[in-house]
């Protein structure tokens, strides 16, 4: 497979220059197209206009030269990325100048919240003059991207600027690895990154598969497990503000859905309400643009959820209704209050969000069988014993009953997932490793601007 991938790679080298300036104007005809709708809404949207600027370079920090140390580009697409990228951006402060990038609006927010002393960016359209713009503010000396954010124009101009780039905490999806198996690692580039930093050995066999050199490929782990919210005193205070506000009960169970996708929040309420009628349910979904869809949804059913920015404005608590959360970066302190957590996207076909968070509180795990994006850390869970997997809802129904009327075992539970994750720690120390063995955060050479 990667002979005939290596072959197939060679045999389209001495075109990539004609593809490279079809794809630079592809981008120029979508840019043209939708140029008249952008600057209409710009007009009337500060956000909107602020997002345009920075997704074409034109505006944003420009940086002097970077320190000795030199300045480490940290990039993730969104909010589970950035957040992924914690503990490795707390090693990275000690001896480097660090820059933090994201693609969506979500990610920028955490971002800001989670690194005010930081410089935090949006990431450039993977359009030849927007990036050059960007690379010319920001001059970095190396870039991390976390998890799989490669776009070929970005990692071919760092590259032919001796900028390192490598892959952290990488993972790779089976819908992914279909989609590069067909490209193949030099259209995508892969061929410029310097080190893929694989969470697994699954996942480092997937970058086999597509082709990546494996003496560019270690298994390091996933640096969001160092970074999980576990025993941390300075974290008590947004969970303890959260028990105020919504009266938590000590007696009263609490179930929470996090992350949760287009239909699940309607399907895990019913199932919720039926199997515990005193309990506190909270919904946390993914995308809280979504908040007026899920507002319907429910209402339809007869519920009146209730949401927590007008809780937080004076709004009367009812404790009989769910609390819909409208906010972003409040999910992990809110698993610290719930007794079990459903983990979103796992009862559609989406892949599935990370089960480890509600795990590293010591609570016990509920989720579907859709798990294709997060399978190594389902398997963790499913093995310690530290989560259930259910199919549909009359399923959740008897699962949540069950756990609600045995809270030994739900205790149980929650303690071998928080054993689980512990045991997975260490992985930002052998990224850091791998790292420094790869040069990726001292190049021998500055940056050529």
């Amino acid at each position: 497979m990667v002979e005939q991938t290596t072959g197939k790679n060679s045999r389209i080298q001495w075109l990539l220059p004609l593809l490279r300036l079809v794809y630079d104007l592809a981008w120029l005809s979508l840019l043209l197209l939708v140029s008249p709708w952008w600057l209409t809404r710009s007009v009337f949207s500060r956000e909107f206009r602020a997002m345009v600027a920075g997704r074409l370079a034109i505006a944003g920090p420009r940086l002097g030269p970077p320190p000795s140390g030199g300045r480490i580009l940290v990039h993730g697409v969104s909010v589970g990325e950035v957040k992924a990228s914690q503990s490795l951006v707390a090693a990275l402060v000690k001896d480097h100048e660090v820059v933090v990038s994201a693609s969506t609006d979500s990610g920028l927010t955490v971002a800001r919240a989670l690194y005010p002393d930081l410089t935090v960016v949006r990431f450039p359209l993977d359009f030849r003059p927007s990036l050059l713009r960007f690379i010319r503010c920001i001059q970095p000396t190396s870039v991390l991207l976390l998890e799989l954010e490669v776009w070929p124009l970005f990692v071919h101009c760092t590259e032919r600027r001796g900028i390192p780039t490598a892959i952290v905490s990488g993972r790779i999806t089976p819908a992914s690895l279909a989609n590069y198996q067909r490209f193949g690692p030099a259209l995508t580039h892969f061929d410029r990154i310097a080190l893929f930093a694989a969470q697994s050995e699954l996942y480092a066999q997937r970058f086999r598969a597509i082709g990546v050199d494996p003496a560019r490929i270690l298994v390091t782990g996933n640096v969001k497990s160092d970074g999980l919210q576990m025993e941390k005193p300075w974290a008590q205070e947004a969970v303890d503000e959260l028990r105020k506000l919504l009266a938590i009960d000590p007696k009263v169970p609490v179930l929470l859905a996090g992350s949760t996708h287009a239909t699940e929040e309607l399907l895990v309420t019913e199932a919720f309400a039926a199997a515990a009628p005193e309990a506190r349910i909270i919904l946390v979904p993914r995308h809280p643009p979504r908040v007026p869809e899920v507002l319907k949804d429910l209402g339809q059913a007869g519920f009146s959820p209730q949401l927590l920015t007008e809780l937080r404005a004076g709004q009367k608590l009812d404790p009989s209704q769910p609390v819909l959360v409208d906010t972003i970066g409040e999910l992990e302190s809110l698993y610290g209050l719930c007794t079990l957590a459903f983990v979103g996207g796992t009862l559609v076909e989406h892949g599935g969000q990370n089960v480890l968070e509600p795990a590293a509180q010591a609570k016990p795990v509920l989720h579907g069988p859709s798990v294709s994006n997060f399978q190594p850390e389902a398997a963790l869970l499913g093995q310690a014993g530290a989560s259930l997997l259910f199919r549909n809802q009359g399923d959740l129904q008897d699962a949540v009953a069950h756990l609600i009327g045995n809270p030994e075992l739900a205790k149980t539970m929650g303690e071998h997932g928080q054993g689980a994750v512990r045991g997975q720690r260490g992985a930002t120390q052998r990224t850091l490793e791998a790292l420094d063995a790869f040069r990726i955060l001292h190049p021998e050479s500055p940056p050529r601007n």
